[in-house]
């Protein structure tokens, strides 16, 4: 299918009607929860229920046949389908992101995804754990990249790349869109949480990748993307490491509220073993903790929105946001996955011992969330150290990816 066969009137689904549809596959979600925990992979059921339903067209180009949404549909769709399975959403998160990432290539790059198959999918992984040997009209590019969530599912993958010159000197800091065809996946990813998320290796030899399907980093940090003009959808003029990290915790807000959902429906009929207590509800203490929780939850999705509104707002306008904005992002994202994970901790305790029982959906949540936190882009101490230090004018930059 080319571009010229996308139906360009077609209805964009808003956020509420993308959120309607997800709620409509929630039981189908959580029905193949625990069989794709123990597959490793998202169960092939829910994907294409998820396809269908265009929950992976959400940062996919008009052109294409996409939504080309925002940033707030994005924690949106993400807090949905983590509502009902975290391993599910966080494939869906990272698949759509790296469909955003490919909107801002080349659109010759964006034609033989997209254009090809408006149904494409696209993992990624930005360490530039490979080499990428300058030959004529584009780069031979080797390389290991850990881990690729939605490996099972992706057709094509963004991948970090240090460029050399013709002497092999490195000279930037890339990523390169490469078909998974052209690649071996190894199965590496062997872990306590997001187990279904399938985060395996892609595995590259000698690839050839043209100069169109190479996107130079630097730049793009500062807003300098190959695909511009006065045409192109606002989502494609956001800022570039604010939404690669803010991305990560639509996931985490999903398990937090089905967290604390779970909880709260079953108090009224379970005990507190060892006191007299006969509902949970009945407790003081047990109130105070579903209204600390919720407060957690609360403050999370207050830091998640703004954010993804402070994105939404400078791409519309058509500015990029300064260092400051984007380092307090990186920050709004620690504090979300942080108060998130104590959150669900502190429900663990309210729920009682039962929440690890392996038929619980507490203790796949505890996992999920525990696991999906611990993302090097998300960690708060980092995430607090840049926004501290732009705060205070300190040059010394602790990571380039801001």
């Amino acid at each position: 299918m080319t571009t010229s066969q996308i139906d360009a009137t077609a209805t964009i689904p808003d956020a509420a009607e993308l959120v309607a549809r997800v709620q409509k596959l929630t039981a189908l979600l959580k029905k193949n929860a625990a069989e794709g925990e123990n597959n490793r992979r998202v169960v092939q059921e829910s994907i294409d229920a998820l396809t269908d339903a265009g929950m992976f067209k959400v940062a996919v180009p008009k052109r294409y046949g996409g939504y080309a949404a925002d940033m707030r549909t994005m924690l949106d769709v993400s807090k949905a389908i983590g509502a009902a399975d975290g391993g599910t959403a966080w494939v869906v998160t990272l698949t759509n992101v790296c469909a955003w990432l490919t909107g801002l290539f080349p659109e010759q790059a964006q034609d033989e995804v997209f254009g090809a198959d408006p149904e494409a999918k696209v993992s990624g992984v930005l360490a530039p754990t490979s080499t990428a040997e300058k030959v004529e009209g584009g780069y031979r590019v080797s390389g290991r990249w850990y881990y690729n969530s939605g490996s099972w599912h992706a057709t094509w993958a963004v991948l970090g790349v240090p460029l050399q010159d013709e002497n092999g000197n490195v000279v930037d800091q890339a990523i390169a869109l490469i078909p998974t065809s052209e690649m071996t996946l190894e199965e590496t990813w062997f872990v306590a949480g997001m187990k279904s998320s399938g985060s395996n290796c892609l595995v590259a030899e000698n690839v050839f990748v043209p100069e169109h399907r190479i996107m130079s980093v630097p730049p793009a940090v500062e807003g300098d993307y190959p695909f511009s003009g006065p045409d192109i959808e606002p989502f494609y003029r956001s800022a570039f490491v604010p939404v690669l990290a803010l991305v990560l915790i639509g996931t985490q807000l999903g398990l937090g509220q089905a967290a604390l959902d779970f909880v709260i429906e079953k108090a009224p009929k379970k005990a507190i073993s060892y006191t007299f207590f006969e509902k949970q509800t009945d407790s003081v203490a047990f109130q105070l903790q579903i209204a600390e929780a919720a407060q957690l939850l609360d403050t999370a999705n207050l830091h998640a929105y703004r954010a993804a509104q402070d994105i939404d707002d400078a791409a519309a306008r058509g500015e990029y946001l300064d260092y400051t904005a984007r380092a307090r992002v990186r920050a709004d994202t620690g504090w979300v996955a942080d108060h998130v994970t104590k959150a669900i901790d502190l429900l663990l305790s309210a729920h009682g011992a039962g929440s690890f029982a392996e038929t619980s959906p507490m203790q796949r949540i505890w996992r999920d969330s525990a696991t999906a936190a611990r993302h090097a882009i998300v960690s708060p101490t980092v995430s607090y150290e840049v926004y501290g230090k732009a705060l205070l004018g300190i040059e010394e930059k602790i990571t380039p990816l801001v």
